[in-house]
């Protein structure tokens, strides 16, 4: 199944799951309910995608990487949804005083874990697309064989986590972009999610 495929089923499941909270929990709003639709199609979306690509080797990644994976727009218009909606998360908990506070507070935590994991996902996708396309390479593994998407997983998260590149070696400009720009992501990324607890503490304190 294509990527293009996981992510319009992923995108079903969010509908479903937003139409599901808006009518069974009736005090919840509109944007919480958005929110919990997105959570489930980001979460879907990042789960099936590694449960697919994980076990791949290394010419099986290869072919999927550049035959099967996003294009560049598809991937940030992804991207943009992600942050967009995590910033809306984090509004929602700022600016929410009623009775679905709760339902917002737990829509929001998780539509921010969804876009963290969608945007390191799509990061590692791309990565992938970037080193099997000729010329290959661009990022030394300091391995003999070519990578596989596990290696190209190790790299994005690994700038998720720490806003640069950890032992593998960058040899590309265009590479070296992609990188910045991710690691600029991540860490706006970092920022919200540190807001969002700090929200979070101060409205459990009594």
């Amino acid at each position: 199944m294509t990527p293009a495929t996981r992510l319009v089923v992923a995108a079903v499941a969010g509908v479903a799951v937003s139409l599901v909270v808006q009518t069974a929990v009736p005090w919840s709003s509109v944007v919480a309910a958005v929110l919990g639709g997105w959570a489930t199609t980001g979460l879907v979306y990042a789960v099936w995608t590694w449960s697919f690509c994980w076990p791949l080797d290394a010419e099986q990644t290869r072919t999927h990487a550049t035959r099967e994976e996003p294009t560049r727009f598809a991937t940030h218009a992804i991207v943009l949804v992600a942050g967009v909606m995590s910033l809306v998360g984090v509004g929602v908990v700022l600016a929410t005083h009623d009775r679905g506070r709760v339902v917002a507070l737990a829509a929001a935590l998780v539509a921010v874990v969804a876009s963290w994991t969608s945007l390191h996902t799509v990061y590692a996708m791309r990565y992938a697309r970037m080193w099997f396309t000729p010329p290959a390479g661009g990022i030394d593994f300091h391995q003999a064989g070519p990578p596989r998407y596990s290696d190209f997983a190790y790299v994005a998260f690994t700038v998720a986590m720490s806003f640069a590149m950890s032992d593998p070696d960058v040899g590309s400009s265009d590479l070296r972009r992609t990188v910045l720009a991710h690691a600029l992501l991540s860490y706006t990324f970092g920022t919200v999610i540190v807001a969002l607890l700090v929200n979070v503490v101060a409205g459990l304190t009594p």
